[in-house]
């Protein structure tokens, strides 16, 4: 059986809780300063690489440039030391040594300043702490680490209703003034709106549905029903998506929830985010790997028994495509050709592990180069039940490339029982 089948959401126990409660292809224009429309967010999928100089010098762009940058760092997603075996050693992750990481990294990449804002589980009364509100209000931009986004939750919000600390209150008047706040994996997460996902397998959660809460149980589905900070609310949010091959876990949430859009982010990839709070907001994306846009607008759950789902639409985007979420419209790079596909037979082999590891996105790419495909499928790695996905080409199907990178729109997807 191929490792890493089960997302792990976090390192180090948080306790469990339940809770009640038509495409355009043209240049894209140059992004306006930050200070006159809005601020700014930069979503990473995680795994970011510390030579990705595109989306840490991006980032340093938006908090005001190379030598003006201020860059805020927060790391109460990870372990804190007392949880560390190897804290203190060169192979320490925690939350001291990771936002001392960062800081680095981000003072190497041409920040002015970046410091540590030290609130983590350990000590989660410092983001009421006016002197850590004077130090957020001395920054030009924020950076959220990885690890667990409950735990930014837990540390950054008070009470159930999920209020705002000092710290956080902070955060949201500097974004609505004009900074960047950015963020990887957990960290790019708890930028959702409602319904923010706290864990789940791919296969249980297909099986099972969504479940409002937080779970030790890493095969459980959770959502938080408040969702995380609500800084980004076009859509839901998921992180490590192909890579964990998380399309099918995103799409059940969004049907259980009521969702119509969902946002998946690509490892050592970045959706950005320019104009928030300003009326107009404008999305393109960054790196190695691209960003899901799954439209469920058309979609339909089938299936009395057991659970299935047929009419997602699919638009996958790589760097330098840009979104416009008002319309719903993708909008590919100057740069990238209409791929036409070749004639003859099919020839693609249907994945026998159709959720893992880029799997589905190897699909649409066979789809899109072989005309003689009416249709491709793959069936799940797990059989208790197993899962089939087709895809199809919809309505206003087309697709674009530029070298490795190919973006489309249209393709449809179908989720059932094998």
């Amino acid at each position: 059986m191929p490792l890493n089948r089960l997302l792990t959401f976090g390192v180090g126990a948080v306790t469990a809780v339940a809770l009640s409660v038509p495409v355009a292809a043209v240049p894209a224009s140059a992004t306006p300063s930050h200070h006159r429309s809005g601020g700014s967010l930069v979503l990473v999928g995680g795994a970011l690489a510390d030579d990705n100089a595109q989306i840490y010098g991006e980032i340093i762009r938006l908090a005001g440039g190379p030598g003006r940058a201020r860059i805020g760092i927060f790391t109460a997603a990870a372990p804190v030391p007392s949880e560390d075996p190897d804290a203190g050693t060169p192979d320490c992750n925690n939350s001291v040594c990771n936002g001392d990481y960062y800081a680095d990294l981000f003072e190497g990449f041409g920040a002015a300043d970046a410091q540590w804002i030290p609130i983590d589980l350990d000590n989660p009364e410092k983001a009421d702490d006016p002197a850590v509100v004077r130090q957020i209000n001395s920054m030009t931009g924020f950076f959220f680490g990885g690890g667990d986004q409950y735990r930014y939750v837990t540390t950054m919000t008070r009470g159930r209703a999920q209020r705002d600390s000092a710290a956080l209150a902070a955060v949201r008047r500097k974004l609505r003034a004009g900074a960047v706040v950015a963020g990887t994996s957990a960290g790019a997460q708890i930028m959702a709106g409602r319904d923010m996902i706290t864990g789940g397998s791919v296969d249980p959660g297909l099986r099972d549905g969504a479940k409002p809460g937080y779970f030790d149980d890493a095969g459980v589905l959770g959502y938080l029903p408040k969702g995380g900070f609500g800084f980004f609310r076009d859509g839901l949010l998921d992180t490590h998506f192909s890579r964990r091959g998380r399309e099918a876990r995103s799409i059940r949430l969004a049907a259980d929830t009521g969702n119509r859009r969902v946002f998946g982010l690509d490892e050592n990839t970045a959706l950005r985010v320019t104009g928030v709070g300003a009326g107009r907001q404008s999305l393109a994306v960054l790196g190695q790997r691209g960003v899901t846009v799954l439209d469920l607008r058309r979609a339909r759950v089938t299936g009395s028994d057991v659970w299935g789902i047929e009419g997602v639409r699919w638009t996958r985007l790589t760097d330098g495509d840009r979104y416009r979420s008002e319309r719903w419209q993708p909008v590919f790079a100057p740069n990238k050709q209409r791929v036409a596909g070749a004639d003859g037979p099919c020839g693609v082999t249907p994945s026998e592990d159709v959720f893992y590891n880029y799997e589905l996105v190897g699909l649409a790419e066979g789809l899109i180069d072989h005309t003689g495909c009416a249709s491709v499928a793959g069936v799940s790695w797990e059989n208790e039940p197993q899962w089939a996905a087709e895809l199809t080409r919809g309505r206003g199907f087309a697709a674009y490339r530029a070298g490795g990178s190919t973006s489309f729109t249209n393709v449809v997807i179908r989720i059932g029982v094998a």
